[in-house]
């Protein structure tokens, strides 16, 4: 899944679970800022910081 931070941050990664305040357990995440990537693992989305939640892209 492609999630959308404030401040331009994106991450995909696999979901692995959320609660009612809409934090995600990202599997797999990979972060982009520009024309950086790297690689986070397993890691944990507050809800507040999420602007789009959208399927990967193909």
């Amino acid at each position: 899944m492609l999630v959308k931070l404030k401040g331009g941050r994106e991450l995909r990664g696999t979901l692995k679970g959320y609660d009612y305040h809409l934090n995600l357990v990202l599997e797999n995440a990979e972060e982009t800022r520009g024309a950086r990537t790297r690689q986070l693992g397993t890691i944990v989305v507050r809800g507040d910081n999420i602007v789009l939640i959208s399927p990967a892209p193909e």
